[in-house]
């Protein structure tokens, strides 16, 4: 598609979401606030289909993108009509911020690794943007990963980071002897949650220094488990077992004999 025609779609879509703003009774009644959870919901599905792109294929990518985009011209729509911005205001704002963090694209600045780029822009972000603090403007309605990651990649940024990911390693075990203490002594809820959670931060850290997404590498154990709980069940079926009654002895074999079968 050339880029004009590339114009023209997007600004059939503009119109598209300006005329469903006015004829249809569901869009007309929605809000900002009440659409964001939509947002959300497209945002995870786009990230499943990018997960999954090996079985459904690039169609289903582009479909979800879609989708998103579509969620940025209705909240742009909303607001126009409220008088407060415009989808022109959102792009030139965006792309005014995506000049201003890259100085070694448009300016004189020199960053020629992507951990430099990473320190001109938090940079950026704290001087030039005048955002005060270690950890500015990190939503605390991230998810746990995100928000670990995040709080983590700014503590690190100003130097306060593990020099190895192996002594992150010696943390998580130090963090795990914590819960095993706390589970063999006696369970005080309040304090198993924490010492859970201070071995959950440990592993995000170990992610992050390993350059591992935890997010992506946690749903990606969550699916391996789900097809081979799921594999497992069915090769019981074969068999005339019904899974779900089976002891954990007997689960526990058709489980590893799963697993046995998807790494293969």
């Amino acid at each position: 598609m050339d880029r004009q025609a590339l114009l023209d779609e997007l600004a059939r879509l503009y119109d598209l979401t300006r005329r469903l703003r006015q004829e249809c009774p569901w869009d007309r009644r929605q809000t900002q606030d009440s659409i964001v959870a939509y947002t959300l919901e497209e945002t995870y599905e786009l990230a499943d289909a990018i997960q999954e792109r090996k079985t459904h294929g690039d169609t289903a990518v582009c479909g979800e993108l879609g989708d998103l985009l579509f969620q940025v011209y209705f909240l742009a729509c909303v607001a126009e009509e409220q008088g407060l911005y415009d989808l022109g205001d959102v792009a030139a704002g965006i792309q005014a911020k995506l000049i201003r963090r890259h100085p070694h694209v448009f300016d004189n600045a020199n960053a020629e690794t992507p951990e430099e780029v990473r320190e001109t822009w938090d940079a950026i972000k704290r001087d030039a943007e005048g955002r005060e603090g270690i950890f500015h403007d990190v939503p605390k309605v991230f998810p746990s990963t995100l928000l670990a990651q995040k709080l983590q990649q700014r503590a690190a940024a100003v130097g306060f980071d593990w020099e190895r990911a192996l002594d992150i390693l010696e943390k998580i075990k130090e963090e795990t002897g914590e819960v095993e203490e706390e589970l063999t002594v006696g369970i005080d809820p309040d304090r198993l949650a924490e010492e859970l959670g201070d071995l959950l931060f440990a592993v995000v850290n170990l992610a992050r220094r390993s350059r591992v997404d935890p997010e992506l590498a946690l749903r990606g154990s969550a699916l391996r488990f789900r097809e081979r709980v799921e594999a497992a069940a069915r090769a019981a079926g074969d068999d005339g077992l019904v899974f779900e009654k089976m002891g954990l002895d007997e689960q526990e074999v058709y489980y590893q004999r799963a697993k046995k079968e998807q790494t293969r």
